[in-house]
């Protein structure tokens, strides 16, 4: 029998609810969720994003108790910050390479290449999801609920990242070393995305 925890059955709740949303698709759902679905929808729909939030995820597998626990909420906080910058109309520069060199940086973290103290790595991941923020918050569908879509994109944030770290716990259990290849393909395609 597998068992889940109450976390990463948390974690995954948001995407039964965008399997519940399209399943129904309908002309004007989005409307009708008040932008709920928007947001649910939004962390999956760039690999980048994708990429970025479960490497982070996975990282924080081999994180002391502590921070490995708060790194779900450490990227979901850089996500808000991010995303509450551009709504208060203060947009950083370079948003897109932002989000690129975020997904190189933590493929290299994931792959254990520059092992740094854990204050400087929890502030390491604000500082990426900083970026994601920007482009989720510019990318908010046209007379949507701020708030329906800000728990949207956060509860995603949140459930992509717990998944990650479910994920990267099993495999330093039964695969130790993968979750260092995975960063390493995660760095390479962060590196990808830069050059462009």
């Amino acid at each position: 029998m597998i068992r889940v925890s109450r976390l990463t059955a948390l974690a995954l709740a948001p995407l039964a609810l965008i399997a519940a949303g399209t399943a129904s698709a309908h002309v004007g759902h989005e409307a009708s969720t008040g932008g709920m679905l928007a947001g649910l929808l939004h962390p999956l729909t760039g690999m980048d994003h994708l990429l970025a939030l479960l490497a982070i995820g996975l990282w924080s597998a081999r994180q002391s108790r502590p921070l490995g626990r708060a790194v779900p909420g450490l990227a979901a906080l850089g996500m808000l910050l991010g995303a509450g910058l551009a709504w208060a109309g203060l947009s950083l520069p370079g948003v897109e390479s932002g989000i690129a060199l975020s997904v190189l940086l933590a493929g290299v973290l994931l792959a254990g290449l520059v092992p740094m103290p854990a204050g400087i790595n929890a502030v390491l991941v604000v500082a990426f999801l900083v970026f994601h923020g920007q482009a989720h918050a510019a990318e908010m569908p046209f007379g949507a609920s701020l708030a329906a879509y800000l728990a949207g994109f956060l509860l995603t944030t949140l459930g992509i990242g717990q998944l990650g770290r479910s994920v990267g716990q099993i495999l330093l259990h039964r695969v130790p070393y993968l979750d260092r290849v995975v960063g390493g393909l995660v760095a390479l395609a962060g590196g990808m995305l830069v050059i462009g």
